[in-house]
C-alpha cells in the first residue's frame, strides 16, 4: 500500500485529489496540509512513502518544504510536486531541492495514478523535454563540470540516456547489454555524483553544463 501525503493550499484541489487517489486500491490518503510549513511534522508523524505537493503556496512553498525533508530526514519521502504550468521555474528550484519529478495540476486521473506509483517504486518521474527548457532559460552554458566526478565514458553515456528519459531496460536494449549491468551503471552514476535518484542525476548533468540544455542531447 502506498502511503501519500497531500499538500495544497486550495482545499478544491485537495477534495478531488484525495477522490482520485484513494479510489485506487494500491494507494491510501493518509494525511493532508494547506501549507509547506506542516509538512516536516506529518512526515515525522504519518511516514508517507509519497508527498504530493503544490510547488506555489502562500506561506512555505514546495520548494522550501522539499529541500527541508530532504536535507533533514535521513529518509525522506520521494516528493512530486504540482504546477499549474510546465515552464514554471519554481518547478527546476523544486527538482534542485530534491523533488522526484513533477506533474500538471491538468493532468487526466489516469495520469495521476500512474505518476505517484512511478515515485513510489523508486523511479523518477522526467519530461525531458520540459526539464531541458527549464534549464535552458536560465542561461546555462556548454561546460563540463562534472570531470572531477570520474564518470567513465560508459557512465557518462547513460547518463545520457537517462535525461533522455529511457528507463533501464530501454537503455540495455540500447547499449546492447543486460539490465543488470544497466543496473550498476546507474547505481555508479548516482554515487559518483552524489543524487538520490534519476532525476537528481540529471539536474546536475545540466547543472554543470555536461549536458547542453540548448542542444538535443546526443549519446
Amino acid at each position: 500500500m502506498i502511503k501519500l501525503l497531500l499538500v495544497d493550499d486550495e482545499e478544491l484541489v485537495r477534495t478531488g485529489l484525495r477522490a482520485i487517489l484513494d479510489a485506487e486500491p494500491d494507494i491510501t490518503v493518509v494525511g493532508e496540509a494547506p501549507d509547506g510549513a506542516e509538512v516536516p511534522g506529518l512526515v515525522r508523524r504519518l511516514t508517507p512513502d509519497v508527498v504530493l505537493m503544490d510547488v506555489r503556496m502562500s506561506a512555505v512553498d514546495g520548494i522550501a518544504a522539499t529541500r527541508h525533508l530532504v536535507t533533514k530526514l535521513p529518509k525522506p519521502p520521494r516528493v512530486l510536486v504540482l504546477t499549474t504550468f510546465g515552464n514554471d521555474g519554481h518547478v527546476y528550484d523544486a527538482l534542485q531541492a530534491g523533488a522526484t519529478g513533477f506533474l500538471l495540476k491538468r493532468a487526466r486521473p489516469a495520469e495521476i495514478v500512474q505518476a505517484v506509483r512511478i515515485v513510489a517504486s523508486g523511479e523518477s518521474l522526467l519530461f525531458p523535454a520540459a526539464v531541458r527548457d527549464l534549464v535552458a532559460t536560465r542561461g546555462r552554458n556548454g561546460g563540463d563540470e562534472l570531470r572531477g566526478a570520474g564518470l567513465t565514458e560508459r557512465e557518462g553515456e547513460v547518463l545520457r540516456w537517462i535525461a533522455r528519459g529511457l528507463s533501464n531496460a530501454e537503455i540495455a536494449r540500447e547499449l546492447m547489454v543486460g539490465v543488470e549491468t544497466v543496473k550498476t551503471h546507474v547505481g555508479n552514476v548516482l554515487a559518483k555524483l552524489g543524487a538520490r535518484d534519476r532525476t537528481q542525476a540529471v539536474v546536475a548533468a545540466y547543472e554543470s553544463g555536461f549536458i547542453d540544455p540548448r542542444r538535443p542531447v546526443d549519446v
